[in-house]
């Protein structure tokens, strides 16, 4: 599979595999195994998780994979990402859902998912969400001390705008590598909060999180997703393959070079995903699609 390089140390595979309903998978360390195994033959080798998944416990269940399989850490590319607080038993004196981006709490994540992983080092460390409360200068001196330690190799961010995007990466001399966004044909956001133009400005490869809209374009609730639903299955039909395969060629047909995470534990899901790069739309169907989205035609 096409990797996509975004730093000396660091290249990721043009499909990731996202691991935030692995609690959920009901797998076996050997079942996960197998399938990790799989995912590595197809090409799919960056895996994506956060601290927060599985009421914190998906970074362990993984670790135990390591743990009894430890060849496999150096065939992949671990991401993981913190700065959010959930409420949780395990953090009983929590009273809301909030988030910490300061220096003593990215180290303590960053330390913990080392233990969770059976790790010493962690490829991609992301803060998850932007921080109405975060000093961009103390998220870089954290980031500097990880650096230097050697116990994460790169950093980016999720869910952030030019601004913010920006903001942080001056303070930490132009390091930064990706943003994970919400991306899909049912969400366009990031086609008018300027961040498509500033990834493609910059250089940018975003990753792509939700990139099937949480199911909704396959069950429909609304008008929105009712009218791209129909488009895709038009495509679809036109192309012979799925409609899973349309949206992932959509998203991978943008110049940026965008990165999808695929959620899924079912390996027939996750060569659906790889063999959408072999997918050719043209420039009209990808804008059929964009079209029904918006609910207009272009000017």
């Amino acid at each position: 599979m096409e990797k996509v390089k975004l730093s000396p140390s660091l290249s990721m595979s043009r499909i990731a595999l996202g691991f935030w309903r692995l609690k959920d998978w009901n797998m076996s360390i050997s079942e996960l195994n197998r399938y990790v195994r799989r995912s590595i033959d197809l090409g799919v080798t960056t895996f994506d998780h956060a601290d927060i998944y599985g009421d914190y416990e998906c970074e362990a269940e993984f670790g135990k994979l390591i743990k009894a399989s430890p060849d496999i850490r150096d065939q992949i590319q671990l991401v993981t990402k913190c700065g959010i607080k959930t409420l949780s038993a395990k953090y009983p004196d929590r009273k809301i859902n909030h988030y910490d981006t300061g220096f003593n709490h990215i180290i303590e994540r960053v330390e913990q998912s080392l233990t969770n992983f059976n790790t010493d080092y962690i490829d991609l460390l992301l803060i998850h969400r932007p921080d109405p409360l975060m000093n961009p200068a103390e998220i870089a001196l954290a980031f500097e001390e990880l650096e230097k330690t050697g116990k994460v190799l790169n950093f980016g961010v999720s869910n952030f705008n030019p601004l913010q995007y920006g903001g942080l990466n001056k303070h930490f001399n132009g390091k930064l590598l990706t943003n994970q966004i919400e991306f899909s044909p049912y969400n366009l956001e990031h086609f008018d909060n300027g961040n498509m133009d500033f990834f493609m400005n910059e250089q940018i490869h975003p990753m792509a999180w939700s990139p099937l809209a949480h199911g909704l374009l396959f069950n429909p609730k609304d008008v929105k997703s009712r009218r791209i639903s129909t488009k895709l299955q038009e495509i679809a039909n036109e192309l012979n393959i799925s409609i899973d395969q349309i949206i992932y060629a959509w998203i991978l047909y943008h110049p940026a070079r965008v990165i999808p995470i695929v959620g899924s534990g079912k390996i027939e899901r996750l060569i659906k995903a790889a063999d959408a790069l072999h997918i050719q739309l043209n420039r009209e169907q990808w804008y059929e699609i964009y079209n029904a989205s918006r609910g207009t035609p272009l000017p």
